[in-house]
């Protein structure tokens, strides 16, 4: 699902990093996605998983303006600490989200993130919008002149994100994701916390049956 490069050349970098997910006194395997927004000169990094050395492969010398945590669960912030000591980011997470960050984190977020708030990479803006529902604080990064959301794990190729676990509600994921994700141009690319993009308008028509299955 090709995303386009901005005038300035700001594009879109996918890494795949696997660990373990740990919740609730289980454990499972997981594949992550690193998303990456920048050109040759910044970027920003959305969720450190698992492997901080790939991550700070990836980011090859840039500027890092930003470390963006979509939600708090291990498997999303675990190589945080190491990219941060390595590049010198500022990581951001959701105060809503602390309660889980720190089942797995010693040290604290350097910054919070708020729904609204917007980082500037290059020439596009990415825009924070609150999405609780998977996790209390989490949220996705909208990039318009891109056509592109990130969407953590709120929003899947299938449906929404889990909320079987401890700290996510069903209810609310359905109404984050109706409210301000379907609100989205029907041609946006969503990349996702786990697996392959999909786009708003593929999701858009299944919102009912979500809702009548209750998950």
């Amino acid at each position: 699902m090709p995303v386009p490069t901005s005038p300035a050349g700001v594009r879109v970098e996918r890494l795949v990093t696997s660990g373990v997910f740990e919740l609730d006194g289980g454990s499972w395997e997981v594949d992550n996605n690193v998303w990456l927004l920048g050109d040759d000169r910044q970027v920003l990094v959305v969720d450190a998983a698992h492997d901080a050395g790939a991550i700070v492969d990836a980011v090859a010398g840039r500027e890092v303006v930003a470390l963006v945590c979509t939600h708090g669960h291990n498997d999303h912030v675990n190589a945080v600490s190491e990219v941060v000591a390595a590049t010198g980011a500022t990581a951001y997470l959701h105060p809503d989200d602390r309660v889980l960050w720190d089942m797995s984190q010693d040290a604290a977020p350097g910054a919070e993130l708020a729904d609204g708030q917007f980082f500037t990479v290059g020439d596009v803006e990415a825009t924070v919008l609150h999405t609780p529902g998977h996790a209390p604080g989490a949220c996705c990064l909208s990039v318009p002149a891109l056509g592109v959301l990130f969407s953590g794990d709120t929003l899947f190729q299938g449906g929404p994100g889990a909320t079987g676990r401890s700290y996510s509600d069903f209810p609310t994921i359905v109404e984050s994701i109706r409210t301000r994700l379907l609100e989205l141009p029907a041609d946006t690319v969503v990349l996702t916390g786990h697996g392959d993009p999909t786009t708003i308008g593929a999701e858009a028509p299944h919102l009912q049956e979500w809702l009548d299955r209750g998950h």
